[in-house]
């Protein structure tokens, strides 16, 4: 199978490399492949005939999306749409990611495919939109919703991923304020990845929620952090109003594994487990 992986270098993107090492993989990477260059695009894809497309790219800094909508629905919409164009022309699956935070966390209980979303910020709108031109342009494609990614490359656009980040600030000895009213469920890029490959074998196109199992607070996954490190950092709990985020995030945006499961995907770990996973793979506890 001939795939080609966009954003190659990120968090996602390096783990689904790495997976897909069986295949026939075309890593692509900012800036030399940059999805706002339509023309660009199109002559690359066009020569490299792939069978599907996986785009991972993606502008994720959801505050700096409240002040620069305009990048945001370029490269989260507007992009995604002629992606999704190029798929329908040259005859390619694609692959497109999309978020949690296009749910407004009201309804305090996981949300499966056929909940009605209803983003609260850029950031959640204009990766809603690009659902919207993939559902609307190529008929085989799949796409995924996940939430809380943490992978062995840092996340490109933000610099870091939850984890590192905290154990990082830890290391300076600063105190950490970090929110315990949002409810979310970190999942592991590496088995992200693997579910995905599964999945794009099968043609049973549309839309999936894929994320690790169970729920917490980003404080509870911090503490949780801390505890398999065996650290006590000053950890301490706020609300989302003392933190005072530009960019208004759902107070829940837990997601429920619906379809896959329906579809006989492996289930995910719990998030925890995927968690001391990952802090074995990267030496910082016995494996």
């Amino acid at each position: 199978m001939r795939i080609v992986v966009i954003g190659a270098d990120g968090q996602l993107g390096s783990e689904l490399v790495s997976t897909l090492a069986r295949d026939e993989v075309f890593p692509l990477y900012y800036p030399e492949f940059d999805v706002t260059r339509l023309d660009r695009m199109r002559s690359v894809l066009q020569a490299l005939r792939p069978d599907a497309v996986v785009n991972t790219a993606a502008f994720h800094r959801v505050d700096e999306c409240e002040d620069d909508p305009e990048t945001s629905f370029r490269v989260n919409a507007i992009a995604v749409r002629d992606l999704a164009r190029l798929g329908s022309e040259f005859g390619f699956v694609l692959i497109h990611f999309s978020t949690d935070y296009v749910f407004d966390g009201r309804k305090k209980a996981p949300y499966s495919e056929s909940d009605p979303p209803n983003p609260l910020n850029v950031y959640a709108v204009s990766k809603l939109a690009g659902e919207f031109f993939v559902r609307a342009l190529i008929e085989r494609h799949f796409l995924i919703r996940s939430c809380g990614l943490f992978g062995q490359a840092s996340c490109r656009e933000k610099g870091y991923n939850f984890v590192d980040r905290m154990i990082a600030l830890a290391e300076e000895g600063r105190p950490l304020r970090v929110v315990d009213d949002q409810w979310v469920s970190p999942t592991s890029a590496a088995e992200l990845a693997e579910r995905t490959s599964d999945l794009i074998r099968t043609n049973h196109y549309g839309l999936y929620h894929l994320t690790s199992e169970g729920q917490c607070t980003w404080y509870e996954f911090a503490r949780e952090i801390f505890a398999l490190l065996d650290r006590r950092p000053r950890l301490e709990p706020v609300d989302s109003k003392t933190f005072a985020a530009k960019a208004r995030r759902p107070l829940y945006s837990v997601l429920e594994n619906k379809r896959a499961k329906e579809t006989g995907l492996r289930d995910f770990s719990p998030w925890n487990d995927a968690l001391k996973a990952y802090l074995g793979k990267k030496g910082l506890i016995p494996r």
